[in-house]
Parts: structure tokens; sequence; C-alpha cells
């Protein structure tokens, strides 16, 4: 009798026991906790840029030549055909005079010939070779005055010279740019766009602009997609014009960011919600745990929209344990 009392109460300590540890493995788990909600979201492409006259001007010598004088500076305007530089022309002068001089004596021999072929001393043909060595030093002449012409490099625009790359003594050539033109009250930002993001970009989207020079953000929109990229860097130009009348300098940089997509009703929730491979959300159904899948939109610094798997008003697990279980119980607090 002794020992069947033994094995009932053995039996009663082994059942506790069972219960203890179950009851120990079905605690509630205490989690932080926040709620799905509805607010504005969009998706960006960030770029970088600098602020350009809408229709830049480059100017440069049509010749090479030493640069003698430079008749300009930076922020001067000026106009459509105004001397800005003035190439040094002592040899072409000499070589002018030369012409003047061979079209002198060759004029003379014209007429001469002219008036002896009237008279019948000279022939038709020593006529014609006459005026036509006389209209060969002509234009010889015209050649070396456009020529001199050419050493005084002048304004092909009007506008404001924004940039001044000559001085006294530099040389002059055709592919060297000299001074650039431009309208400070017309400007546009041309900005670099990745190609992994051009896709994305369209005229007419709206566009914040920043710079550490600025006062807050300057509001814009893209007026142009340039429909051919640069390999070399794998990026492509995309301009803008800005929606309001601040200042901004030539040349200054910005950082651009191109809204590409908004939504004003867009489910969102703190960026601490997702798991660690970005796919899923933990939430909270009936005090336990249940895995989502879910499609992200907008991702931002402090919460990520939700496109798909989630609803707004449901309760989300933040900073979700790696070992957590689906069905497990909860102790949902509110950070």
């Amino acid at each position: 009798m002794v020992k069947a009392r033994y094995v009932i109460g053995l039996g009663l300590v082994l059942a506790a026991g069972a219960a203890g540890v179950w009851a120990w493995r079905d605690r509630p788990l205490s989690v932080q906790v926040a709620q799905a909600q509805l607010g504005p979201a969009s998706q960006q492409v960030y770029a970088t840029g600098y602020v350009e006259a809408q229709q830049p001007v480059s100017v440069s010598s049509r010749i090479t030549a030493p640069v003698a004088r430079v008749l300009v500076d930076e922020g001067v305007a000026v106009k459509r055909g105004q001397a800005l530089v003035l190439l040094a022309d002592d040899e072409q002068h000499g070589l002018l005079d030369q012409a003047r001089a061979q079209q002198r004596a060759a004029e003379v021999i014209e007429r001469r010939n002219l008036a002896l072929f009237r008279d019948g001393w000279v022939t038709a043909a020593a006529r014609d070779n006459a005026t036509t060595a006389a209209d060969a030093a002509r234009a010889a002449s015209a050649t070396a005055r456009a020529r001199l012409d050419q050493l005084v490099v002048r304004a092909n625009s009007d506008g404001i010279v924004t940039k001044r790359d000559v001085y006294p003594g530099d040389l002059a050539t055709p592919t060297k740019v000299l001074f650039q033109l431009g309208d400070p009250s017309r400007i546009r930002i041309t900005a670099t766009v990745d190609e992994r993001d051009i896709t994305r970009v369209a005229v007419g989207q709206k566009a914040l602009m920043s710079s550490d020079a600025l006062l807050g953000a300057i509001p814009a929109h893209v007026s142009e997609v340039t429909p051919g990229g640069d390999p070399t860097v794998r990026a492509f130009r995309v301009r803008l014009l800005p929606d309001t009348d601040a200042p901004l300098p030539m040349g200054l940089t910005l950082e651009v960011n191109i809204i590409t997509s908004e939504r004003k009703a867009a489910v969102l929730v703190p960026a601490s919600a997702l798991a660690g491979d970005g796919r899923h959300v933990w939430v909270v159904a009936q005090g336990r745990a249940a895995s989502r899948t879910i499609t992200k939109g907008a991702d931002g610094t402090s919460k990520v929209e939700i496109t798909s798997g989630l609803r707004s008003g449901e309760t989300v697990i933040l900073n979700p344990p790696a070992d957590l279980a689906e069905g497990q119980r909860l102790r949902p607090a509110q950070p």
C-alpha cells in the first residue's frame, strides 16, 4: 500500500513538472509594437547637378594666335558682335600690306592692258591674263583683311560673361573656350542621373533641390531628359527648371531629388518592423505572432511603405527577434 502511494505521488510530481515546462514555453513574449498607418509616400531619384544658363554660349577663337588684350571681364553684359579679345596682329598687318601692294601693282597692269587692247596694241589673251591676275590679287587682299578681322574675337550672342578663361599672353586656339556667355535671369540645372534610375525619370516630374549655401529646399521640375547617355560614367543628363525666382549663382552645385511617384494614402510602418530579409513583417494576431510576406514601396530612413501584404491598422512587431516563432504568445507594449 505504501508503494502504491509512492507511485501515485511520483506521477503527480511528473505531471506538475510537465505542466510547468509547458507553461514556461508558452509564456507571453514581451515585444514592442506599432500600428501600420496611412500617410504620404513618394519614391525619388537622387542626383547631383549644377546651375548654368538655359542657353549657354561658348566663345572661342577661329584661328591660332597669341592673346594681346582682353577687353571684358566676368559679369559684363555684351552685345552680339562686340569685341572681347584682341589677338596679336603684327604679322597679319604685314601680310595685308603685302597683299594690298600686290593688288595695286596688278590693277595698274590691268588698266594698262585694257587701254592697249582698246587701241589694238595687245591681244585679247594678254588682256584676259592681266584681268585674271588683278582678280587674284584683289581676292588675296580680301582674304588678308578677313584674316585680320578674325584676330578680333567677338561675342556671338547677347548675354553676360559668366566665365572667363583667357588672359594676355595665352595662346588662343579654335578648340579652347575663352568665354562662357549666358543670361543669369534664365537658368537651368543640369543633373547627372545614374543609368539604373533613368527609366523612372520623365519630363514634368517634380523635384526638390538643396545646397549647403541655401536655406531650405527649392522646388523645380524636369524639363528635359537627354536621349543619349555617357557610357564612360554610366549616366544620363537631366535638365530641370526652378519653380521659384530664388537667386541661384552660375556654377552652384545642388543635390537634386526627383519625385518619380507620389501617394497620399500609403500604408506606412516603422523601418524597424521589417525582418532581416526585408520581405517579411511580424504582426500580432489574437495575441500571437504571425509572419506576413510583404512588398515594399518607398523606402525612407524612419518609415517604409508597404504596397501589399499588410493593411492599415494592423499591429506590427518592432525589431522582431530572430527566433520568433509562428503562433508564439505575445505581450505587446507600445514603444
